[in-house]
């Protein structure tokens, strides 16, 4: 299989600007309609693709990470990470992660959809355009974040009907849930102190002086619960802990991100008297040293 970064003639440290301006060069040349060779069909869906993954960080982050086999059907995260929708009862899930184009999700490098690409490259409408989708009803649902990471069933009324509707965990903001008449969007409620990216969790964590200079054992709060986090001596403040698989699942998976734990050291804004003679002692000392 074909390297996406070879295929737009880019490197690995290419800008998004730069791997848009690859994208239009390469996809202007191969275009079936231009280009009359037996390859350039193959080559423009190739182009197409390629573009679709390195355009959108989250997924070039898991093609550096995996390969083009993270979004072939039935790669490594299964159907929830492998493909940007997955089926469940009578809707399907729009996510984040690849899989086939959606118009509704993919960055056609400043156009609005594949079309406009062959109406700016030829001047003339292409003639596929009678194959775009009909504009879609799109309704909200509101949910908290623990509601997105550990799924939930709500009862809503769309279109005068009243509806019970699954929320399979780890759906993200603007994921898009869609039925057969109409398209529902997820908007997810901020956390008082998770931070979310992706299925990635980041939590800032005080402790105190004495902790970072000798270490000890601190707990920590996960979206799965709390745990004892053991913390070296000598510890700088900001240092971040990789907490594997504590993040949020992929939805229709096993997979889960991961938590990101960064450290401050939190300084007291009052001490009293004896805490600064042991402090002071403690400068001294090190002063020494």
């Amino acid at each position: 299989m074909a390297d996406y970064y070879e295929v737009l003639g880019v490197n690995k440290n290419a800008s998004e600007a730069e791997i848009k301006t690859a994208y239009r060069k390469q996809a202007l040349k191969w275009h079936p309609d231009r280009n009359k060779s037996a390859e350039a069909t193959a080559k423009f869906k190739e182009i197409n693709k390629a573009f679709e993954v390195l355009s959108d960080p989250k997924k070039k982050e898991l093609y550096d990470q995996y390969g083009a086999s993270a979004f072939e059907k039935g790669g490594f995260g299964g159907q929830g990470q492998g493909s940007n929708f997955y089926q469940d009862g009578p809707f399907k899930v729009y996510t984040n992660f690849g899989g086939e184009s959606s118009f509704n999700n993919f960055d056609f490098g400043g156009f609005t959809d594949p079309f406009e690409i062959f109406e700016q490259f030829f001047g003339f409408q292409s003639p596929f355009s009678g194959r775009k989708a009909k504009r879609r009803d799109v309704f909200q649902i509101n949910l908290t974040f623990d509601e997105a990471v550990k799924g939930i069933e709500k009862e809503t009324v769309i279109k005068g009907e009243r509806r019970k509707i699954k929320i399979p965990a780890g759906v993200d903001n603007g994921t898009r849930i869609r039925f057969s008449d109409f398209d529902l969007q997820v908007n997810i409620k901020s956390h008082p102190y998770f931070k979310r990216e992706g299925q990635d969790i980041y939590l800032e964590k005080d402790i105190s002086y004495p902790t970072a200079v000798v270490g000890g054992v601190v707990n920590i709060e996960t979206i799965h619960g709390s745990l004892n986090l053991r913390i070296r001596p000598g510890t700088k403040s900001g240092t971040t802990i990789r907490l594997q698989g504590e993040g949020i699942p992929y939805p229709h998976s096993h997979q889960k991100g991961d938590q990101y734990t960064i450290l401050r050291i939190k300084v007291p804004e009052r001490i009293s008297p004896k805490t600064r003679k042991i402090l002071e002692e403690l400068q001294s000392e090190i002063e020494k040293d």
